[in-house]
């Protein structure tokens, strides 16, 4: 096999600045660079549309790749021109949210508010036999363009079946920003 891990994940957002700005204040993203900014052409036209999946007319007029702590990157979409839905929701069919492992969930839950995110509960426990243990939790919540975001943590470790085949992406401790 081939495959060695998740790269990066595609995010559509009304404005890349406004969105980076959210993901640095509640995050600590960084900059990686941008492939396309809103000085250059847009990627656009029969090509881009058949290569990226996009509507026809639609112009990609800014994208910037980010990074966040120690895992996949983010890049960022903006794209004019193009008829757009709404965020999709837990219960919608693909790619319905992304959930970032905190290390102190009452810091990362006040950062992410502070930067414009909202929380749609307040944090709870993990739980079951898997995922549950003292101080496991997550929380759901919206940044501010309406993309789901889950915080989610826990020290407690993953009690895993003696027949999985593998363990979870877990991020290695000593970093806190």
């Amino acid at each position: 096999m081939t495959t060695r891990g998740i790269d990066h994940i595609g995010i559509t957002v009304p404005n890349v600045e406004r969105a980076t700005v959210f993901l640095q204040q509640a995050f600590g993203a960084r900059l990686v660079y941008d492939n396309i900014t809103p000085q250059d052409p847009p990627q656009e036209g029969p090509e881009a549309e058949r290569k990226l999946g996009l509507r026809p007319g639609a112009k990609a007029t800014h994208i910037r790749m980010l990074s966040i702590g120690e895992s996949a990157s983010i890049e960022l979409f903006q794209f004019g021109n193009t008829e757009q839905n709404d965020p999709a929701r837990a219960s919608d069919f693909g790619v319905q949210h992304v959930a970032l492992y905190v290390d102190q969930m009452e810091n990362a839950v006040k950062r992410f508010t502070e930067a414009g995110g909202e929380l749609l509960s307040e944090p709870s426990a993990l739980s079951g036999p898997i995922e549950g243990g003292e101080g496991n939790q997550f929380v759901y919540g919206r940044a501010p363009w309406g993309m789901l975001i889950e915080l989610i943590s826990y020290p407690a470790g993953i009690d895993y079946p003696q027949d999985s085949e593998d363990q979870r992406w877990t991020p290695k401790t000593g970093r806190t920003d």
